[in-house]
């Protein structure tokens, strides 16, 4: 676990094809309050006046635009009146939906390392602070919804509530392909859940709200505005699990470190994303991406039950073609050249029972071509389970083959 004295960040992988590295920034702040208290505020540019015409031009308009102001004085009026019941609307709908939007505070022990002593003593230290994001409450507790790079190797954890109330939080599980964890604190701390929308009915272009805690817990329940930019990103990230192709929603809503575990929200005050990744390079802006809310609830809802998510296991090790010495690959047929090497097998895995060998090149399963090892993980974490049997097309040496094995539990 890293010390998030900033910005903690994973290379994306997303425009490979253009031979362009990016940097996705997981939105976890460290220690902020004296990067607050010293920054700089910059307005973003220079203010131009729009609304001014040539003399000849203002003039030769003045009459027109009064005549039709009069003539469509109710219209006018109403538009007013309808501006200001949305902006009405829409402020009682974020006050609602803030409510259930919590600081989340990683402690972690820190050795204290004092060259007079002769045992190092140890303290609890704020290493950095996110979101999340209150789903439900049930038998006493209150379930909150978190990125798990926000509590990951935390010792313990704080939730703090709109009202300025803390607590101290249990994990009940956490996933690091997904990003997500689930926390508890006492229900009889916190305010109701949030309702989660339909991630899959988002079209871009529509209108989202972010809520979070950019920079920590000094800016809490901060919300920005934005739009669904895309839908059906998927995006290669760094996990302690590996790598994983990580889908998402794409918005241009202001998010930043401290936002990681916040909700992106639709008009109805609905949560349609956790909100967990951004862009960061020079020149980028509103590049932000949320896990999508019909991801969350599965994996949330086998986390709650099970305290982990358990996915089918093969028992091997792999390497694609690229990563591999030359001498390896130089007899291997242009087929299998996209493929991913065997390097290793567990003993009485489904691999090993299933009959792969080690520096078998799989190319294909069940007919899904495979050209890294995050494809594979995906294809069997997103599409089958456990005690499922899959068919595994390799090359062994110059030879095809097919081998079936029975998918096991880790």
């Amino acid at each position: 676990m890293e010390n998030y004295n900033g910005e903690e960040q994973v290379r994306v992988k997303a425009e490979r094809k253009k031979g362009k590295s990016l940097w996705i920034t997981s939105l976890v702040s460290g220690t902020v309050a004296s990067m607050v208290t010293s920054s700089v505020f910059l307005f973003g540019g220079d203010f131009i006046d729009q609304g001014k015409s040539p003399v000849n031009e203002s003039t030769k308009t003045a009459g027109v635009q009064q005549t039709e102001r009069v003539e469509k004085n109710e219209s006018v009026t109403a538009e007013k009146l309808s501006t200001s019941t949305d902006s009405n609307d829409r402020a009682e709908m974020v006050e609602s939906a803030s409510k259930s939007i919590v600081g989340v505070v990683n402690l972690q022990e820190m050795q204290n390392q004092n060259p007079y002593q002769r045992q190092n003593e140890s303290e609890t230290v704020e290493s950095g602070t996110g979101s999340g994001v209150i789903y439900k409450k049930a038998d006493g507790k209150a379930y909150i919804i978190t990125n798990n790079h926000v509590i990951e190797g935390a010792k313990e954890v704080e939730i703090s509530l709109y009202d300025g109330q803390k607590a101290t939080a249990a994990v009940v599980g956490a996933d690091a392909l997904t990003d997500l964890a689930v926390l508890t604190i006492d229900a009889s701390k916190a305010p109701e859940g949030i309702k989660f929308g339909n991630s899959d009915s988002m079209r871009p272009g529509e209108e989202v709200l972010a809520i979070g805690n950019p920079l920590g817990l000094d800016f809490s329940r901060s919300v920005t505005q934005g739009i669904v930019s895309a839908t059906g990103r998927s995006i290669s990230v760094d996990t302690t699990d590996g790598e994983w192709e990580l889908d998402v929603l794409q918005t241009d809503a202001a998010i930043n470190p401290g936002n990681s575990g916040g909700a992106l929200i639709n008009t109805a005050g609905e949560v349609i994303g956790i909100n967990s990744l951004k862009i960061s390079e020079n020149g980028v802006e509103g590049l932000g991406f949320a896990i999508p809310s019909n991801d969350v609830i599965p994996i949330v809802t086998e986390l709650i039950e099970n305290g982990k998510i358990t996915r089918p296991y093969l028992g091997v090790s792999l390497a694609s073609i690229e990563e591999l010495p030359q001498y390896y690959i130089q007899n291997v047929p242009e087929a299998a050249k996209s493929g991913v090497m065997v390097t290793s097998i567990e003993a009485g895995s489904a691999a090993a029972n299933g009959g792969l060998k080690q520096q078998d090149i799989i190319i294909e399963i069940d007919g899904t071509k495979i050209n890294t090892a995050t494809a594979l993980r995906k294809y069997l974490y997103t599409d089958k389970k456990i005690g499922d049997k899959v068919k595994v097309k390799v090359y062994r040496g110059t030879e095809e083959k097919t081998v079936t094995l029975t998918l096991q539990k880790p």
